[in-house]
């Protein structure tokens, strides 16, 4: 059951990953131009975690002996995420802003330094370890990011300024280095916790801070007039108005998709290994909009990526290193144990 829902949340959070930005940025090419609207829609399909949490509750009372005691969301849980949730919607705003200025290539290669910060964050709130290779990878990392950003005149697309493409590269890189900081926060809190964490409880915990951020966007688009400007752009938009509905219910989709891995894959596993799959797919973000939007890919990008992959690659091998080792020394352990008198 833990492979599975391994399997599963890794599926969800690579797809989420790269369809979240891409659907997203096919709203700002066509016409779109609400930023608290898109920020919105990456936690507005929280309805849907509904599903798979009351089909978890019957399978839940259905295994369970009617007097057993079921673990729900406690109070002091509930305050902690409704927090996270609040951060989770400025983080919503950082992200939508990037993919409403950059192209996605751009913006794929300067989320990859999400992994970093989390390292970094994950190292502060619940003590994860640095290695010479996770070092190398966020060094790498980084200077990708500045190779970005000291050649910027030839990616700006069209209609965006030089100001408003600047602001849009460290909207998102506010936006890594935050969500970076959110995702070992959501793991240190369920370290906190003094009760069992089950996977129902990820559903609601989730539910909770898709809420919260949602409620925050909300808050944001009333202010923004953004309600008011829905059907008038759905009428304008160039693929078609029903295109346009359908491309914002597949961006909520695909966001919710990434929110429900990476908590997923925090309680199957680490903040660390949801930040590296989220980094792992980012460059087949990057291809896949060079495809299907035709965006240039030049020798900034280029060296962009290969110091990203470096980074990736130089993170993986010092893990594999890391558990060889681990493996290695509990085998040792286990045979002194087993030889002695």
């Amino acid at each position: 059951m833990e492979k599975f829902l391994l399997t599963v949340n890794c599926f969800l959070l690579a797809f989420g990953t790269t369809g979240g930005p891409l659907i997203m940025r096919l709203y700002f090419i066509h016409g779109g131009e609400r930023v608290w609207l898109s920020a919105w829609l990456e936690t507005g399909g929280w309805p849907i975690i509904i599903i798979p949490l009351m089909i978890a509750y019957f399978h839940r009372r259905k295994n369970q002996e009617s007097n057993a005691k079921l673990i729900y969301i406690t109070p002091k849980i509930f305050i902690s995420f409704v927090v996270i949730g609040v951060l989770t919607g400025v983080d919503d705003f950082l992200y939508a802003h990037g993919v409403a200025k950059l192209p996605v290539s751009t913006y794929s290669l300067l989320i990859a330094t999400q992994l970093a910060f989390t390292a970094f964050f994950a190292f502060i709130l619940v003590r994860q370890k640095f290695t010479p290779y996770s070092i190398n990878a966020v060094a790498m990392l980084t200077l990708g990011a500045g190779v970005l950003a000291m050649h910027t005149s030839s990616d700006r697309p069209e209609g965006v300024t030089k100001r408003e493409y600047y602001v849009g590269f460290f909207m998102t890189l506010g936006a890594s280095a935050l969500y970076g900081f959110v995702l070992p926060l959501i793991e240190l809190t369920y370290m906190k916790a003094k009760n069992a964490i089950t996977y129902t409880l990820v559903l609601e915990i989730q539910l909770v801070m898709c809420f919260f951020a949602t409620a925050f966007c909300t808050a944001g688009m009333l202010v923004n007039k953004d309600f008011q400007a829905i059907s008038r752009e759905a009428k304008t938009y160039e693929l078609g108005e029903v295109t346009f509905y359908v491309v914002l219910v597949w961006t909520a989709i695909s966001w919710q998709c990434f929110f429900l891995g990476a908590i997923g894959l925090i309680f199957s596993a680490s903040s660390l290994l949801s930040g590296i799959i989220i980094a792992v797919m980012l460059p087949l973000t990057e291809i896949l909009a060079v495809i299907f939007y035709h965006e240039s890919f030049k020798v900034e990008k280029a060296l962009a990526l290969v110091l990203s992959l470096w980074g990736f690659v130089s993170y993986f091998y010092g893990e594999i290193k890391h558990n060889k080792k681990k493996s290695s020394a509990k085998d040792q352990t286990d045979i002194a144990e087993f030889v002695a008198p």
